[in-house]
């Protein structure tokens, strides 16, 4: 499962508006353009909107609160005491209430693959919020008996474990659950022209600075840890959706000569090993991108690809290695209208 945890810096996404956005003033009469930036959830934030107002604070609200509930990298957070709980039961809040729900559709939706307990295996494998090293095939066979989402319960906003083993990791979601609750807040003040990016993850809804669909760049997939190189694979014009992408080239090391990415396959305990070196998801919610773009990275193109027929709301954009060992791309026919260039 991708580990994708709320203090990965992972920049997969190149939002190629920014620069563009500093040289505009008033809109159509409706104000300013905005823009706030900071670092949250470990990863930077990026978020234009056109408002006669500033609402950096409420928006910084927004996230703080969510960093309460989600962040298991904050020792006071409800999913912190979550994890800490003998298992009796912990009262959460409806955030995590809701990111847990939703995490448990797709878990069912993909037979497992995306799944939120897979915490005590990322952790060992080093790329989690504790620290871990090379587990081996013992630890491994170990950890599994503590992973799966039918081991927790959440009833009456109250979240039973069934060992005490067992630990949430919300970080394949929690980043799109974010950008939708920050971009439900603009909308709920009036605010119809907006993009909202955290750590690569995006919603965007009406007209961007030159009145034009927003335009969004997704990166070529290669082995690049600092994110300094950031090539484009292509770019898509977007305009009332949300996006997400998940690889496998900016979190991993080597050991021995093999390369272990962050994605991990809670089926296997062990970094998936598939040929998809990026999954970009469109849907109507981020939460919904987010999740599924993990959950593709750890089933493959095909599996993948019959979820999506399943789903006629989500769109996905691959870029995978063919037989050869070249880069392919495959995407959803629908996409094809967002497509700017390939």
């Amino acid at each position: 499962m991708n580990r994708k945890t709320l203090v990965t810096i992972l920049l997969p996404v190149i939002v190629t508006t920014l620069v563009a956005i500093v040289a505009f003033g008033k809109c159509n009469g409706k104000g300013s353009w905005q823009k706030d930036t900071g670092f949250i959830f470990g990863t930077s934030y990026n978020i234009t909107y056109l408002c006669p107002d500033n609402h950096k604070a409420d928006i910084e609200k927004v996230l703080h609160d969510i960093d309460s509930s989600l962040s298991p990298f904050n020792e006071q957070s409800v999913i912190t005491a979550v994890n800490n709980s003998d298992g009796s039961g912990v009262i959460v809040t409806k955030l995590l209430e809701d990111v847990i729900t939703e995490a448990g559709k797709v878990y069912r939706d993909t037979h497992g693959a995306f799944d939120i307990t897979v915490a005590p295996l990322v952790n060992a494998w080093g790329f989690g919020f504790k620290n871990g090293s090379m587990p081996s095939d013992t630890q491994i066979d170990s950890l599994r008996a503590f992973v799966g989402y039918d081991k927790i319960t959440l009833s009456k906003g109250t979240l039973t474990k069934a060992d005490p083993h067992v630990m949430l990791d919300c970080g394949a979601i929690a980043k799109g659950f974010a950008v939708d609750k920050v971009a439900e807040m603009l909308s709920s003040k009036g605010i119809t022209d907006y993009m909202v990016e955290i750590g690569g993850e995006i919603v965007c809804r009406g007209k961007n600075p030159t009145g034009d669909k927003w335009q969004i760049g997704v990166t070529r997939p290669d082995d690049d840890s600092l994110s300094i190189d950031n090539e484009l694979q292509t770019i898509l014009a977007l305009t009332d959706v949300a996006m997400a992408t998940s690889g496998n080239y900016r979190n991993f090391y080597y050991r021995n000569g093999k390369k272990y990415a962050h994605t991990i396959d809670p089926h296997t305990g062990r970094p998936v090993q598939h040929n998809i070196l990026s999954a970009t998801v469109l849907a109507p919610t981020c939460m919904q991108a987010d999740a599924y773009a993990t959950s593709f990275m750890v089933l493959g193109l095909e599996e993948a690809q019959k979820i999506l027929a399943r789903h006629p709301e989500m769109m996905a954009y691959f870029i995978y290695t063919d037989a050869k060992g070249d880069y392919s791309v495959w995407h959803s026919p629908q996409m094809k209208k967002y497509i700017t260039t390939d």
